[in-house]
């Protein structure tokens, strides 16, 4: 069920006096960030503010994540489960999420594994602004990019190629290393015309819609 300012009475509130555990998931990665607890106020806050925000059991009030830190959860939204007694909440983070100073309260083996495209994706991405900022270091990212898209796009094409050569001539390490070389470019290649491997799924979806 979508969660929404009019239908908060409707979640099971009475199992747990008030309270329901709130699962907290990146919106991008899939990656599985923190829980927390919330009551109608805490869901009220985060649908008005868009940010995510609890109720601390520890300081009895209403929390909004990064109130301190600054490293808040930007909502995207809010869906309880088939018994309505537990909230789900895709947020896109802005910095750390865990108090440990890690992106999520979890180890990594436990994530998805589709999650770490995104985090290439977002380290391309940093790589990118700080070229634009005038300080790209010395990563090869920074270099790529600097060359321009038609090295990016050249890349592209020399790795897919590098694919269908390793996958009928060579063993599965080379076909899995050529391919995790072919996912980096193709990445690469997206940042520098300013889109997202976000955007390429939107187009899968719309082709699953119609088929």
């Amino acid at each position: 069920m979508k969660i929404t300012a009019s239908n908060l009475d409707q979640l099971a509130w009475e199992k747990m006096d008030g309270l329901l555990p709130c699962m907290v998931q990146d919106a991008s990665s899939g990656r599985l960030l923190m829980q927390g607890y919330v009551n109608q106020d805490a869901l009220q806050t985060t649908l008005k503010s868009g940010h995510v925000t609890f109720f601390s059991r520890s300081k009895q009030r209403l929390w909004t994540k990064g109130e301190s830190s600054g490293n808040t959860l930007s909502l995207v939204s809010l869906t309880a489960d088939c018994d309505r007694d537990a909230v789900l909440a895709l947020a896109h983070p802005h910095g750390p999420t865990c108090h440990l100073g890690t992106e999520s309260c979890w180890v990594p083996e436990t994530q998805p594994v589709a999650s770490e495209l995104i985090e290439l994706e977002r380290t391309i991405a940093e790589r990118k602004i700080a070229l634009a900022a005038g300080t790209p270091g010395k990563s090869y990212t920074a270099s790529l990019l600097q060359s321009g898209i038609r090295r990016c796009a050249q890349k592209v094409g020399e790795e897919g190629v590098e694919v269908a050569l390793a996958a009928v001539a060579q063993d599965d390490d080379a076909l899995l290393n050529e391919s995790a070389d072919l996912l980096y470019h193709l990445l690469v290649v997206l940042q520098a015309r300013n889109l997202s491997l976000s955007d390429v799924v939107e187009v899968l979806r719309s082709r699953r819609a119609n088929p």
